[in-house]
């Protein structure tokens, strides 16, 4: 068969002997998390956190680093067991703090490190934990965001834990557990003094605490509606930073306003406007600012169909740099304050979160697909890497190769995606193929360091990511197609790749995989009970009789605005649970997995697709990984996981490695 120009752009290096190794499950504790790159006041050095697998402690360990702008001197700054994370520069200079519940400290802390040297020292010392913090711009004060809580004396006092009472409408989430009215408030912290005083307090959360230039007031995002448990309604709020103080609301959209950032010059404050009023989860919001007095808002980005996040402004206030999710890619966009943009980074990799706007230089994460996250500058609007984390674990592996490619499903919807491809493997071989589907549904597959991909990439198979409809990345039509309409749209273009990859001669059409975690799992779900050509499938945190989820996961609002209430509506419910309906119809062995404590899809929705392939004699099996919520965080479960997978496509896909399931336990 003759080859597409995608396989003259993947690497062919079966004649080549190479002394570099496939990747394998234990590297899990081999890579690092680089996140949170923070430039100083002047410019010239970058603090950022490294976490990093402790396999001792079957734990990660995050440690504060510092590196110079020009990344040629890196140090480490915190060495403790029990981590730290939010570095953040004093505005004068002096310290770098960040919050960490080290040695003795039994909830999370402010700690200060000296410029000049030596040890860090505790700078709050309250009887609650913070949730975060944000420094005055005359770095005399500290805004705290703390969570209403039981001072750690009184809870080293109890025995037993108390019940937990709940009367919210929402009152669960994943991580957090059983949510009572514990809110998270404002609070204001005097470095000198250390006195602490509360500025907000009600039944209401307040997040994303922002100075003024000037350190006189604070602007922070709030949802003040009498049950805002039912809605979306975020404003944008402001408030003197003095004790006593009543806050002023700035913006009065009915839907959410989030992601507040204060001019330099001190005259407006941009954020982030959802399109609807409602709460969405399609939603991607726009670009926009207003005046610190009020007034009607200015919406930047309404021509730009795309998700945009992380508003930062620049230092002359003339400009507002974001992060732009686009077909596989994330880059770095300016707009200036009449609504022009340009791109200022490129290229087939992702940026997100900038930061700084010191000097016009700017720190940022970057990956691509042969590179996990590193820290990145941008000066004078030139990207160049920073920090150098992997080098040394990279130069082991034998990585896949990725290249985008483009299918087209059975209604003529173009749909991208990523294929990776065995290093070693000749582009003329059929390979067993594994779909690999992203959740969310409202994320997307890029040009980014797929851990996982790889990881089966090394095994021998080719890996397909496709950005089926609901995905980022393509504008809010093709995110919002599949309103109500789960299991449809996506499973068409999820069958439309693997036709594809089948014509083209890059898959065996015998030997095709299935698998996914959260939606990614439901959408598994879906497939295998609308297609029987796969051999093998993995569903993690997934679901399928959707009707049973309905109060027992945390997305009973998203339902009722997509579904309707279940006693009202149950045509539509059922018609999205098909997979347990038609469960009779799976024919494809199938690997169920969850966390023990997941909130996000909590365990039902796969045990009870398990039970029902026990029932039918269809081969599966159902692994639970203890104390775990919605992410699997232990570094051992990480692995499991990823031998568990390997293993049971190889058994069922005939890849010729046989692996050995791991033993129960």
């Amino acid at each position: 068969m003759k080859r597409t120009l995608l396989f003259t752009l993947l690497l062919c290096v079966a004649c080549t002997v190479s002394a570099q190794r496939a990747m394998r499950p234990s590297d899990v504790y081999k890579l690092k998390s680089v996140s949170d790159p923070q430039l100083s006041p002047d410019g010239n050095w970058i603090a950022y956190v490294v976490s990093t697998p402790d396999s001792a402690k079957d734990k990660y360990d995050s440690d504060v680093w510092m590196i110079n702008w020009e990344g040629t001197e890196s140090l480490r700054l915190t060495t403790s067991a029990e981590g730290e994370s939010r570095p953040r520069w004093s505005p004068d200079g002096k310290y770098l703090t960040f919050l960490s519940s080290r040695y003795e400290t039994k909830s999370s802390q402010i700690w200060k490190l000296d410029r000049r040297g030596g040890e860090a020292v505790k700078l709050t010392e309250l009887k609650y934990g913070i949730s975060d913090y944000i420094w005055s711009p005359d770095a005399k004060k500290i805004a705290l965001i703390i969570k209403d809580q039981e001072s750690v004396d009184d809870r080293d006092k109890k025995k037993t834990t108390p019940p937990i009472v709940m009367d919210r409408y929402h009152f669960k989430s994943d991580g957090d557990g059983y949510l009572e009215r514990k809110r998270e408030h404002l609070y204001l912290f005097d470095v000198e003094s250390k006195k602490l005083d509360t500025l907000t307090k009600g039944d209401f959360d307040v997040d994303n605490p922002i100075w003024s230039p000037d350190s006189k007031q604070l602007a922070f995002v709030s949802n003040r509606t009498p049950d805002a448990d039912r809605n979306a309604n975020n404003d944008i709020w402001i408030i003197d930073a003095k004790k006593g103080s009543t806050p002023r609301q700035l913006t009065t959209w009915k839907g959410a306003d989030t992601s507040p950032a204060w001019s330099p010059d001190g005259k407006y404050i941009a954020y982030l406007q959802s399109r609807f009023e409602d709460f969405n989860i399609y939603d991607q919001p726009y670009l926009a600012y207003i005046s610190v007095t009020g007034g009607t808002p200015v919406l930047l980005s309404q021509k730009v169909d795309r998700d945009i996040s992380s508003p930062r402004w620049s230092a002359d206030s003339q400009a507002l740099y974001v992060a732009i999710e686009d077909d596989r890619t994330s880059h770095i966009t300016s707009f200036d304050l009449a609504g022009n943009h340009k791109a200022i980074t490129s290229g087939e990799q992702v940026f997100f979160t900038p930061q700084g706007g010191i000097n016009n230089r700017w720190v940022m994460i970057s990956s691509d697909p042969r590179t996990p996250n590193e820290v990145y500058a941008l000066d004078n609007g030139k990207a160049r890497r920073v920090t150098h984390i992997h080098d040394d674990f990279l130069k082991s592996l034998n990585l896949a190769t990725v290249k985008g490619f483009n299918s087209v499903s059975k209604d003529g919807t173009v749909v991208g995606g990523l294929l990776y491809w065995p290093a070693g493997k000749p582009s003329s071989e059929k390979l067993p193929l594994i779909l690999w589907i992203h959740g969310g549904p409202t994320s997307q597959d890029d040009y980014s360091f797929d851990l996982t991909s790889q990881m089966f990439a090394a095994k021998g198979y080719a890996v397909a990511n496709v950005n089926y409809r609901g995905s980022n990345g393509k504008g809010l039509a093709f995110s919002k197609a599949i309103f109500a309409d789960w299991g449809n749209k996506e499973v068409m273009d999820i069958l439309g790749a693997a036709d594809y990859l089948v014509k083209i001669g890059a898959a065996d059409p015998n030997r095709l995989g299935i698998g996914g975690w959260s939606y990614g799992g439901i959408l598994t779900d879906y497939t295998t009970a609308t297609d029987t050509r796969f051999k093998a499938a993995a569903s993690g945190a997934g679901s399928a009789l959707q009707l049973s989820m309905y109060g027992s996961d945390q997305y009973t609002l998203q339902y009722e605005k997509e579904l309707g209430v279940p006693w009202k509506n149950v045509d539509k419910w059922m018609k999205v649970s098909y997979p347990f309906f038609k469960a009779d119809k799976i024919k494809t062995p199938t690997l169920y997995m969850v966390g023990e404590k997941d909130f996000n899809v909590p365990a039902a929705g796969s045990e009870q697709m398990y039970q029902a392939l026990k029932t039918l004699g269809v081969p599966t099996q159902f692994v639970v990984y203890p104390g775990q919520f919605h992410g699997i965080s232990v570094p051992s479960y990480q692995i499991d996981r990823f031998t568990r997978w390997t293993a049971w496509y190889d058994q069922y896909l005939g890849n010729g490695l046989n692996q050995t399931l791991p033993p129960k336990k």
